[in-house]
């Protein structure tokens, strides 16, 4: 039985924003009722104990979140969200109770991707999560995937942001090669932007490697396995949940040629071919 370092599973693909940097979803919409989740969420925990509430979507509007959470518990899972932040306030009682929770991840850069809005009470809600989190013992993640080249601060927000954080966490800071620690269980995570995969996006040539169903996979809320949280559509379906076993799944002859593909440095499907994403795994 292969293990993994972690599994997707998507509970909803509808989102609260319409951030410009995020592809949406041509899939229908829908939301993974709590027996179904028990049912895909049980064929995953023999591989993996870390389960991330993402794919598409935002975790936060469902609106069983609460028995979805407790049926991870009961799995055994430790527990990832990532959400845009706009309802963490009216969720953070929950996440808090839940002892699956073991981190939240915000994307702080989400705010930047949508017209208008009040920067100041968003980052507010924002931040007062995050020191309940480190009260509580919960960790998390402040992101901002937003970075136009190595330095923060290159988008039009980000100096506004830092400015909150060192009120909200005063320095000093610790200072590591993918983040900051801001407090203890707080941290702010810095990345670059990056095209998602596409198949109207021209194709690379070079070398390529990514850890789709090597260190992960995804599941679509329904049953759709995807090799990694960035096939938003669904384009590379390498079987179902509901009717297969995930080792029947990873066995299969598309999941094992995108395998010893990636294995060779070489994208066997065309979207992996066309992944901003995958440039930073590329030699």
């Amino acid at each position: 039985m292969r293990q993994l370092k972690k599994a997707y599973l998507e509970i909803t693909n509808v989102c609260n924003l319409r951030c410009s940097f995020c592809p949406g979803t041509r899939r229908p919409a829908g939301f993974l009722a709590p027996e179904d989740f028990q049912c895909l969420a049980a064929k995953l925990r023999p591989h993996t104990e870390y389960l991330y509430l993402h794919l598409m979507g935002e975790p936060l509007l469902h609106p069983r979140l609460g028995e979805i959470l407790d049926r991870a518990g009961g799995l055994g899972f430790r527990v990832m969200v990532t959400t845009n932040g706009t309802l963490l306030e009216k969720q953070a009682g929950l996440l808090m109770a839940s002892p699956a929770v073991e981190k939240v991840s915000v994307s702080l850069h989400s705010f930047e991707g949508n017209e208008g809005g009040d920067l100041e009470g968003y980052l507010d809600g924002c931040l007062r999560f995050a020191k309940g989190a480190s009260a509580a013992g919960k960790r998390c993640a402040l992101r901002l995937w937003n970075l136009d080249g190595a330095l923060p601060g290159a988008n039009r927000h980000n100096d506004v942001i830092l400015s909150a954080l060192e009120r909200a966490f005063p320095r000093p800071w610790k200072e590591g090669r993918r983040g900051t620690t801001l407090a203890p269980n707080v941290f702010l995570e810095w990345g670059e932007w990056f095209e998602w995969p596409d198949l109207s996006a021209p194709e690379e040539d070079s070398p390529s490697f990514c850890y789709g169903l090597r260190d992960q996979v995804g599941v679509l809320w329904d049953g759709t396995v995807v090799p990694c949280c960035l096939d938003h559509e669904g384009d590379v379906p390498v079987g179902n949940l509901y009717r297969q076993s995930l080792d029947e799944i990873l066995c299969g002859p598309r999941a094992k040629a995108i395998y010893d593909g990636f294995s060779q440095k070489t994208a066997h499907e065309e979207l992996c071919r066309r992944c901003g994403f995958a440039k930073r795994f590329r030699t």
